[in-house]
């Protein structure tokens, strides 16, 4: 599902930043602090954004999800980099003095941990930016070819992304400037034990088998839920009814939620699937029947077609549960006629706790067909959880602050020339 692929790593990269810049955004709105660091976050996100299409659209990395190999408009792309990156720092170091505030807090607050927050996703953007890089610095500079997969990656990254999710719990609790620490822990203690309980019985309910990577990814995720579940409660606790104090949270407060939430799905959707995937190569002739994850696959049926521009063999597999029929799967091994290329069609039985696939390999010299079978569970709620993420950002510029500030602000500037022809 991410294979840290360097054209991959151009979207995420700003992706991360990005992230960071939302929040720091959230305190100097709040509070006034921040206000050097959210403009140096805002010339890396979009400096990294270019950065990105530097590296699919100019050639110098190999990848299938390039888009074009075209060393002028890399160049080119390279120049606006440079120039975007140059100007905007030379802004920032001139103007970036006028910025200073005032306003201080302690570090047990809500300022606080977002800060830790932001410095977590700005080392993880590093080490995605060196992973990514580092090979081609190496080139360009005629010191060999090396290559960086997904050791390194996930050797990092992982243990950051457990931190930020530590801190995000804490987050949405905390209140801004300062907060006794013995309040912080009472509001949390019972988020903490819940998650920590469901998290280490649920790899054994899932076919009785227990992962401490799973168990930990699933802390991870329940303590992100269960703290908004804290702080939703401590909101509308005191309103005359829990809907009419649901009714009073603003559309920023709910896009933080579902923001969160889709976090957490994605964390479970990655633990699930990167544990619990299973893969088989078999070998099928009809009638044959093959076990992976519990299910049965059964080949019942080969044959041929012909399409509008391609000649198929096909398969058709029954897939059973516990003697139960699941589906039938029919994939396809086609041969483009125009082209003389051979492809291979899928088939897929999607669900929201699993998906199944399977392909067709070659034919084997007895007539039985090579196959590749596969079990992803849970793989549908990494697309889920970024959709969640992506609606939250939606209900946060949703808000009706946003415009009426807009509106002062252009009332502001409606009232100037008038003040200034009495003055």
């Amino acid at each position: 599902w991410w294979f840290w692929d360097p054209v991959e790593n151009a979207s995420l990269l700003p992706w991360l930043s990005g992230t960071a810049l939302i929040h720091s955004l959230a305190v100097t709105e709040k509070r006034g602090t921040f206000k050097s660091w959210t403009a140096l976050l805002a010339i890396f996100t979009f400096s990294l954004s270019l950065l990105g299409t530097f590296l699919v659209r100019s050639g110098v990395l190999t990848s299938v999800h390039a888009f074009a190999n075209d060393p002028s408009r890399g160049l080119f792309i390279l120049a606006l980099l440079g120039i975007t990156v140059g100007v905007s720092l030379l802004i920032f170091a001139l103007r970036a003095p006028r910025m200073s505030a005032n306003a201080g807090f302690s570090w047990l607050s809500r300022d606080a941990l977002l800060l830790i927050n932001n410095i977590l996703l700005v080392i993880m953007t590093i080490t995605v930016l060196m992973g990514t890089l580092y090979p081609l610095i190496l080139d360009a500079l005629g010191l060999g070819k090396i290559s960086i997969g997904a050791p390194y990656f996930n050797s990092l990254f992982v243990p950051l992304t457990v931190m930020l999710c530590a801190f995000m719990g804490l987050g949405p609790v905390a209140r801004w400037k300062q907060m006794p620490g013995r309040e912080l822990f009472r509001r949390l203690l019972g988020a903490g034990l819940a998650a920590l309980a469901i998290a280490v019985s649920i790899p054994f309910l899932y076919n009785g088998q227990w992962n401490v990577a799973v168990a930990l990814g699933m802390v991870a995720a329940l303590w992100i839920v269960l703290a908004l579940v804290r702080d939703l409660f401590d909101k509308v606790r005191n309103a005359s009814s829990a809907l009419a104090g649901l009714r009073k949270l603003t559309p920023s407060y709910w896009g933080m939620v579902v923001g969160h939430v889709g976090l957490a799905v994605t964390i479970v959707g990655v633990v699930m699937v990167s544990n619990y995937a299973m893969e088989r190569n078999v070998r099928l002739d009809i009638g044959e029947q093959v076990d992976l994850g519990g299910y049965d696959f059964t080949l019942t049926e080969l044959g041929e077609r012909r399409g509008p521009n391609f000649l198929a063999d096909t398969a058709a597999i029954e897939v059973a549960r516990e003697g139960r029929i699941v589906t039938t799967l029919y994939p396809e091994k086609r041969l483009y006629i125009a082209r003389g290329q051979p492809m291979t069609d899928v088939a897929l039985d999607p669900g929201l706790l699993r998906d199944l696939y399977v392909a067709m390999g070659e034919e084997l010299d007895d007539g039985s067909w090579a196959m590749r079978l596969q079990v992803k569970p849970f793989v549908r709620w990494l697309w889920l959880g970024a959709l969640l993420m992506a609606s939250g950002g939606v209900l946060a510029v949703a808000d009706r602050r946003y415009r009426r500030r807009r509106a002062a602000t252009a009332d502001r500037e409606s009232m100037r020339p008038a003040r200034e022809v009495r003055a």
